[in-house]
């Protein structure tokens, strides 16, 4: 099993959407960046878990996990001429773009930067790094278990 970060936009999907349908299997579209296209088509794998980091809001942060539910696959939003992450150069016999499935976990308290900065393990943590954008991220075993077991244990 592996550990991923992946960012969405509140306003786009949350946490709360997740949480809302917890059975429904949610495309992670609109990854627009190669290096993240390449984590879920080479890393990724069913079952792997992770964070879910709401970007690009007033409070962002890690609001819940989740898991990845369907492996990679064409990203439908490329082919969708009304949608903003339409890609008029890719072709359904040659996407450039892959989506992951996700389904929720469960809902946490919210961790911002922040506090993630204040726990000496969580250091090397690729979202707390100067200049990092991209929308998903590795997380290494020992990352995911002090989120979850020292600042997220119920």
């Amino acid at each position: 099993m592996r550990y991923w970060l992946m960012k969405s936009e509140p306003d786009d999907t949350s946490i709360d959407d997740l949480a809302a349908e917890p059975e429904r299997l949610f495309e992670w579209t609109g990854v627009r960046n190669y290096q993240a296209r390449n984590f879920m088509r080479d890393g990724m794998q069913v079952g792997d878990r992770l964070l879910f980091w709401h970007s690009s809001c007033p409070e962002p942060g890690v609001a819940g996990l989740a898991e990845i539910a369907a492996a990679a696959h064409p990203d439908s939003s490329q082919f969708d001429p009304e949608s903003p992450y339409y890609d008029p150069k890719s072709a359904s016999d040659a996407p450039r773009w892959l989506a992951v499935d996700v389904r929720f976990l469960r809902k946490t308290r919210l961790l911002s930067p922040a506090e993630l900065r204040q726990h000496p393990p969580l250091a090397e943590m690729t979202v707390l790094k100067r200049g990092n954008r991209l929308s998903i991220t590795p997380l290494s075993e020992d990352e995911w278990r002090y989120i979850t077991e020292q600042l997220l244990a119920c």
